[in-house]
């Protein structure tokens, strides 16, 4: 398509460019070091799965209604919470990538929860002891790449970078 000036103008210049506004700004890693990238993308992917296994859980859960109400009302309350938390990892996730500093500290505090968790799980003998220890082990990953020098600086250096827009 030529316009009245003469210059050429390609309509699909931008289509291999995620915009940088709304959602593409939301999963936009560009600029942050390694450690932050892995780190961002544990803890949204774990927190989408910690978010869908809550809100499963409570949907299968409701079964039990007929049999053990009360049982079954724990078991809904828990599944809540299971989804709740994994909401606000997504959102934490989110707001360490923007170089939040209270936000790494509240995803180690998660992570630190989990090992509580785990533990617990595996000295009452219920439940699924491997699974939490995998999630510990996922979330400590995540969390020792936030804590690396590389990363550490990274943070240091946030108050420097406008992040008002992520």
């Amino acid at each position: 398509m030529t316009p009245p000036g003469g210059t050429t103008v390609n309509a699909m210049s931008n289509s291999s460019r995620l915009p940088q506004n709304g959602l593409g700004a939301l999963f936009s890693v560009a600029g942050r070091p390694t450690e932050i990238k892995v780190s961002f993308w544990i803890w949204f992917i774990g927190g989408i799965l910690a978010l869908m296994g809550g809100l499963l859980g409570m949907l299968a859960s409701l079964v039990l209604f007929a049999a053990a109400p009360a049982a079954a009302a724990a078991v809904v309350a828990l599944m809540l919470l299971a989804a709740a938390v994994g909401a606000a990892q997504m959102v934490f996730a989110v707001r360490m990538k923007a170089g939040r500093k209270w936000a790494r500290v509240a995803l180690t505090v998660l992570a630190g929860i989990t090992l509580v968790l785990a533990g617990v799980n595996t000295s009452s003998g219920m439940g699924q002891s491997a699974g939490n220890w995998t999630a510990f082990l996922v979330s400590l990953a995540a969390t020792v790449l936030m804590w690396l020098p590389n990363a550490q600086a990274w943070f240091a250096a946030a108050p420097a970078r406008n992040t008002s827009a992520e």
